[in-house]
């Protein structure tokens, strides 16, 4: 109050000054948007006082909660504490002395139970597995089931666990959000945080010949050997994806590429893990043979009348497809009238069915064409 009193004093003693410098110059002189015309001589009449108008307010702005603003760091402290390491003590042979050393990934804990989820690929071949805690404890774990073409297993420990992450919505990422890795890269470097952006989603690799990796989350938070089975979390620090894979790129005529991580979408890593825990597997079609995917270069070489298709190298007797009709050496070339391609493998399309259901198999055998209809069976848990 008295810092206005003071301006506005001033300001009157300023107005003096001027009103006396143009009496006696004669000059007009602007005060306040009024424009003062004095007469040399003229006695000068002060100004009516200006009347004073309180200052307009910018509307009150409510700032966002820290809920409402989420960081990196709160996404860290929400999911970093539910993050292991897991370690698989890989079986060997008698001539290994029944031990062939440890390999070790990541996995994220999603129960109160002790569930956890984290890659096929990271418990494959194990005699025995262990998990350690962000805080450095240790504790054994046990196999519940896996699930090798979605790459996802669940282990489970009987003691007490730290903390619990929460699945998110993988639906609702797009290009440009930010996301977090978290893991333990290399085995050495316990609950590594990375940051980046979803790059991209709904992309497909081949992760071995005949069969695509699909509907994976690309992004550019450095993924690295020990990062698999990790959690891919948004600013929530909820679950959006399991990190499987890195492409680097390299080998002959090929550029070395950097920041093209892959994850697992949450929709279908959740949907594979909620039903190993209830049924010890995922459902999966069997058809009961072996077969070898064939490409153009492949039939070009062998003289072989199709360019994409699933060699028969073996029917297994009492199988589906021996019930159907199928024999050692046919060619099945597209399932229920479409063909299949690069981007739409035997594998892939064989996977897109359940147990029960009853497919037309586009069958080459000596030169003629066939259909055949087989009923699928459930694919026996390895």
């Amino acid at each position: 109050m008295n810092g206005n009193r003071s301006r506005k004093l001033g300001l009157l003693a300023a107005i003096g000054c001027l009103v006396a410098v143009a009496a006696m110059f004669g000059a007009g002189v602007g005060v306040g948007g009024a424009y003062l015309l004095l007469r040399p001589g003229a006695a000068a009449q002060p100004p009516a006082p200006a009347a004073v108008v309180a200052p307009s307010l910018a509307p009150e702005v409510s700032l966002p909660s820290a809920a409402a603003n989420p960081s990196v760091a709160v996404a860290v402290d929400r999911a970093g504490p539910a993050v292991v390491t897991v370690i698989n003590h890989l079986g060997g042979g008698a001539a290994l002395g029944g031990n062939a050393g440890t390999a070790s990934g990541s996995g994220v804990v999603i129960s109160q139970e002790g569930y956890i989820v984290t890659n096929n690929h990271v418990i494959d071949g194990a005699a025995s597995l262990e998990v350690v805690f962000a805080d450095g404890s240790q504790a054994p774990a046990t196999l519940v089931g896996a699930d090798a073409f979605a790459d996802i297993a669940v282990v489970r420990v009987d003691t007490p666990v730290p903390s619990v992450a929460a699945w998110g919505d993988s639906s609702a990422l797009a290009p440009g959000d930010t996301v977090i890795a978290i893991g333990s890269p290399l085995g050495d470097f316990a609950n590594t945080v990375t940051a980046g952006v979803v790059s991209a989603t709904g992309r497909s690799i081949e992760s071995e010949p005949g069969f695509r990796m699909e509907d994976l989350i690309q992004t550019d938070a450095a993924i690295n050997h020990g990062n698999s089975g990790g959690p891919l979390v948004n600013l929530e620090g909820e679950i959006v994806g399991i990190n499987t894979l890195v492409v680097r790129g390299g080998g002959a005529g090929q550029s070395v590429a950097e920041g093209l991580g892959f994850a697992i979408e949450s929709a279908r890593a959740r949907t594979v893990a909620e039903s190993i825990i209830a049924k010890g597997n995922y459902p999966r079609p069997y058809l009961g043979v072996r077969w070898e995917w064939v490409t153009p270069d492949l039939a070009a070489q062998n003289g072989l009348p199709a360019t994409y298709g699933a060699y028969l190298s073996e029917v297994s007797a009492g199988g589906p497809a021996a019930q159907a009709g199928l024999r050692t050496g046919d060619l099945v070339t597209g399932m229920d009238g479409a063909a299949f391609d690069e981007d739409h493998p035997f594998l892939n399309r064989l996977l897109e069915h359940t147990p029960g259901d009853y497919v037309s198999l586009d069958t080459l055998r000596d030169g003629s064409r066939l259909q055949i209809e087989v009923v699928l069976g459930n694919r026996p848990s390895a």
